[in-house]
């Protein structure tokens, strides 16, 4: 009997699963007013007249004399046998606008029509590199691990992910912020529905296009909770708090960033060629394209991302009637997970955990944003020094 409760549930969570994603791409359409159009015919290429004026001093192997020497070249006695590389020699280490075989996929950020809008397209594998429209990689910080994996021959260069049984779990949006190219700047609203809104150009065209957002719904134990429960703070309801050991009902959201690099610097107040400039800089010149591709208006950072727990229906977030408790909070591995003696995050963390689930219980939204940058970006090398500058009396 248990088991075959097991595979109804399973069976139940994929059809759900589908069910979700159709939704949200039926809602996503019929939003923009257009059931019928096709990607293909929809998003297309539009050439773009730009200033190169600074930035025409390409890098070749003749611009480094070093290169041309052959002096220190080894001989093949000297050399060791090593595994020959599955990627080509050949290394492209900028693009321009109006290169020959760059056409990149239109991108009108914040176009209430997603197939006006388009894809975010960033992957470099052979079939892609010339329609990108943003610059960095997928997974963030994660994307230097892909690229050892890559390296070591544990992961073909052109491996595509298999987004079967992988549809959202809770259908989300649209709103009207989404075609408000000022409202999001950060991330792609559209980010959990790519693959399955952009079907048909990922199979016409080759592309490969991948999701920046990820819903599941989960249940979250803290030992703490058990206490808040027994205590009075907490009380289950078989919902939202599911028993005595205070263990939650959740749904989860994962973001990676992307950023609209327009938006972005608006919200500094700099112009978005400062902020370009100092992106690539600041880097380590790592994103070159920062500076020869200002037709590319996206960027996805090397950086941690963020993840959403929703307490309740999700669909109560949006809604304006409905009361929110909301707890932003970065990342401290030292305290959340680790129960550091000179930090207070994880109470806090635990406090707005708390505060959100009684809020949901009461009929508003209960929500906890989770930024994956260390102490305010700071990062741990730092905190742990101004730990020791703490202890040793300075303010």
């Amino acid at each position: 009997m248990q088991q075959d409760l097991k595979q109804l549930a399973t069976v139940m969570e994929n059809i759900n699963g589908r069910v979700n994603i159709l939704s949200g791409v039926k809602q996503v359409r019929e939003e923009a007013g257009d059931h019928n159009h096709s990607a293909k015919a929809a998003v297309y290429s539009e050439s773009i007249t730009y200033d190169r004026s600074g930035f025409d001093s390409k890098i070749t192997s003749q611009s480094n004399p070093d290169l041309d020497k052959t002096k220190n070249i080894p001989r093949a006695s000297d050399m060791r046998a090593t595994p020959r590389s599955n990627t080509s020699s050949r290394i492209i280490l900028t693009t321009y606008p109006g290169q020959s075989g760059i056409d990149p996929f239109m991108m009108r950020w914040g176009h209430k029509d997603p197939m006006q809008r388009g894809p975010v397209v960033v992957a470099r594998t052979q079939s892609t590199i010339r329609r990108r429209n943003a610059i960095g990689a997928h997974g963030g910080s994660y994307s230097i691990y892909h690229a050892l994996a890559v390296a070591s021959k544990d992961l073909d260069v052109d491996h595509r992910p298999d987004f079967s049984n992988t549809e959202p779990a809770a259908s989300i949006g649209p709103f009207p912020q989404w075609a408000d190219s000022s409202k999001i700047v950060s991330m792609d609203p559209l980010g959990h529905l790519s693959p399955w809104l952009f079907t048909d150009l990922i199979t016409t065209e080759n592309v490969d296009i991948r999701p920046t957002i990820a819903i599941t719904k989960a249940h979250m134990k803290l030992p703490e909770l058990q206490e808040s429960v027994r205590k009075g703070r907490l009380v289950p309801d078989g919902k939202i708090c599911l028993n005595e050991t205070g263990e939650l009902a959740v749904t989860k959201f994962a973001v990676e960033p992307v950023w609209y690099l327009p938006g972005v610097a608006a919200r500094f107040g700099i112009d978005e060629g400062t902020l370009r400039k100092s992106l690539f800089e600041n880097t380590g010149g790592s994103f070159p394209e920062l500076i020869t591709r200002g037709d590319i208006k996206l960027f996805l950072p090397p950086i941690g991302g963020l993840t959403v727990y929703c307490f309740g229906d999700p669909a109560r977030m949006s809604d304006p009637l409905a009361r929110l408790a909301l707890r932003v909070h970065d990342e401290c591995n030292g305290s959340d997970v680790f129960g550091s003696d000179i930090c207070t995050c994880r109470p806090y963390l635990i406090f707005g955990v708390e505060e959100a689930v009684k809020e949901a219980q009461n009929g508003g939204s209960g929500v906890v944003i989770y930024f994956r940058k260390e102490g305010r970006a700071l990062g741990e090398v730092t905190k742990y020094l101004v730990y020791n500058a703490r202890k040793r009396g300075t303010d």
